[in-house]
């Protein structure tokens, strides 16, 4: 009985053991089979799983407070239910998504970790500066889509009811398309960690960046077309903050590389 229960937790030790070497630092120089980095990218995206799971179950005894909170765009509109479960399922979606801005450190440390072993051993340890300034910009543009994009166009959107539509939202609806445009926003104020990263490890370079500017510009009205709601003001509101941050990019890039040589 005993030398089962050992055999037990040796297993389970042993077990342990391996995943832990499967998200363990890979060397430069080690190479890894195919099924490895499967494995390991199956357990981060488990521990974030995890994560974002537990986040959640702790938000969702605040959730009629978080709603109210991502009401305040919509001023004066009313937000309705058309289903019994409607509200619920309001209140699960804010909490899901809010878990998931929440954990937005872990899960950039997760994908900076998994794309490491890719890297130069001086490229590495800018492990601590992306995971940091990338979540800073991903509040920054969750900001700026909260207090100046929702605000303006849900207005816009909202006054082409008139007189003749009475405008009423439901509640799943408004989650959905408010926290599609904050994560989305959140995203796109990546793009200067990402340009200045590619140019300090010599992916890129500002002159190469400054060359594909009109590609870039068409490409930014593409996305927004994409990400928000089919109409020119919202677009807008979303390509124009890509285009200066990206022009804000090169800028900075082209000073790193001016520093470098000096």
């Amino acid at each position: 009985m005993n030398e089962s229960i050992d055999l037990n937790k040796s297993e389970e030790s042993g077990a342990v053991h391996a995943r832990r070497d499967r998200l363990r630092r890979v060397d430069q120089d080690e190479t890894l089979p195919f099924t490895s980095h499967l494995e390991e990218l199956r357990l981060r995206l488990i521990y974030c799983s995890v994560t974002i799971f537990v986040v959640f179950c702790a938000l969702y005894s605040v959730s009629d407070y978080l709603f109210e909170l991502f009401r305040e765009p919509m001023g004066d509109y009313q937000i309705i239910a058309i289903a019994p479960t409607e509200a619920f399922f309001a209140y699960l979606k804010v909490s899901f998504y809010m878990a998931l801005i929440i954990s937005t450190p872990l899960l950039l440390f997760h994908v900076w970790e998994f794309v490491a072993p890719g890297l130069l051993e001086n490229e590495r340890r800018y492990t601590g500066l992306f995971v940091v300034f990338g979540t800073l910009f991903f509040v920054l543009g969750g900001l700026f889509c909260y207090f100046l994009v929702l605000p303006y166009g849900l207005s816009f959107l909202l006054g082409y009811a008139g007189d003749s539509i009475s405008a009423q939202i439901t509640a799943s609806n408004y989650i959905s398309f408010t926290f599609k445009l904050i994560i989305a926003f959140g995203v796109i104020f990546q793009l200067p960690i990402v340009i200045i990263l590619l140019t300090k490890i010599g992916v890129v370079t500002p002159d190469a960046l400054s060359e594909k500017r009109p590609f870039f510009i068409v490409g930014s009205f593409i996305v927004a077309a994409i990400m928000t709601p089919p109409d020119v003001f919202t677009q807008i509101i979303m390509a124009g903050p890509m285009i200066i941050l990206f022009e804000t990019s090169v800028l900075v890039s082209r000073l790193f590389i001016v520093k470098k040589d000096e």
